[in-house]
């Protein structure tokens, strides 16, 4: 393993951004000089930017730098598709810690620039600096859009449809099988060594998790998707969504998100949320309701939206989305419609990073 301080900083950026290619026209300069320089002269430009803390949002226990690089490219890409915008440039800054060497950092790089490539964005510069608590990310994603197509959050009117793609709540079941097996694991370590077994000892760095059958929530919890795909087949049959988000803090939250920034209310059906087989079974499994995972769970980065009521035909034509209720004037607030009928106040306890 070599030592990041045997390159340095800019030493070490040269090794990581050196085979970047440029993809974009609007990419007139990228990493190498003190600024980059982008060019829009007819769009408007997007941007979005995430911090992503060791211990807070990821666990290097249970999840690779090749994935967290992925992963953390992929949380901002959502945030420029959730505005109907095209995502082009984006800005990587690290602090990383000395138990880091080139090599690892190299591994979080390709993670990137996997995600990167899956949708021609350039990756145009950043900054590392030393960190004596952990690794930290900032990811910054620089979009375009034309003005009439980008979708904010407060155009939701009454009477238009609640449409949300994918299934929900998976990743955060994915967390949960993750943390059970990690807890798992440090409690044979612990009685290992209350016995003062070595050979147990040893035999634990061998620890064999149990994932099988469960392989969908982990790549929903490892590598999430962004959802461009739903943007472009939006586009495709001509539907402009009046409001739209991504789900990364949990479903009820950003509905309220929704309801609150464009003055209405909201009746979701429970019966339509979309659940994943693997994730019923998962929630059965560890005793937790399947519904409050899919409604309070986040990390899915699936996208929400509202569209007219005239769109109902062309949106029972796109593939992977699925109606799940319809806004109503503010005075009757957000409402969930169970199973039997009954409508209970949707509450937002979605994942809250500051709490």
């Amino acid at each position: 393993m070599t030592d990041i301080s045997k390159l340095g900083e800019f030493g070490l950026i040269h090794r990581l951004t050196d085979g970047i290619k440029i993809k974009n026209s609007s990419t007139l300069k990228g990493v190498g000089d003190d600024c980059a320089v982008m060019h829009y002269p007819d769009k408007e430009v997007l941007m979005t930017t995430d911090m992503l803390m060791e211990g807070v949002h990821f666990d290097l226990t249970y999840i690779d730098l090749q994935h967290l690089g992925y992963k953390a490219a992929m949380v901002n890409i959502s945030d420029i598709f959730a505005m109907g915008g095209t995502p082009r440039q984006m800005t990587v800054s690290l602090a990383i810690s000395k138990r880091f060497s080139v090599e690892d950092m190299e591994m979080f790089y390709s993670g990137l620039q996997m995600a990167c490539d899956k949708w021609n964005i350039d990756i145009v510069g950043g900054d590392t600096t030393s960190s004596y608590t952990g690794m930290a990310i900032s990811i910054t994603c620089i979009g375009e859009a034309d003005k009439e197509d980008i979708i904010y959050r407060n155009g939701a009117k009454d009477t238009d449809l609640i449409c949300v793609s994918g299934d929900l709540g998976a990743a955060y079941m994915g967390l949960q099988l993750l943390e059970r097996e990690k807890h798992v694991y440090y409690q044979q370590v612990e009685e290992a060594k209350k016995k003062n077994d070595k050979n147990a000892l040893k035999m634990l760095t061998d620890f064999q998790p149990d994932f099988a059958g469960r392989e969908y929530l982990l790549q929903r919890q490892l590598k999430p998707e962004a959802r461009g795909d739903v943007i472009e087949n939006l586009r495709k049959m001509n539907i402009k969504p009046t409001a739209m988000m991504d789900v990364s803090d949990g479903l009820s939250s950003e509905l309220m998100h929704i309801c609150e920034q464009s003055g209405c209310g909201c009746r979701v059906y429970e019966k339509n949320i979309p659940i994943d087989y693997q994730t019923a079974v998962m929630a059965e499994e560890m005793n937790m309701n399947v519904t409050t995972c899919a409604l309070n769970g986040g990390e899915d980065y699936e996208l929400l939206f509202t569209v007219p009521i005239g769109d109902l035909d062309k949106v029972r034509q796109l593939d992977d989305v699925k109606l799940i209720g319809n806004i109503t004037k503010k005075e009757y607030g957000l409402q969930l419609v169970a199973r039997d009928g009954n409508e209970f106040e949707l509450k937002a306890q979605g994942w809250n990073p500051l709490a």
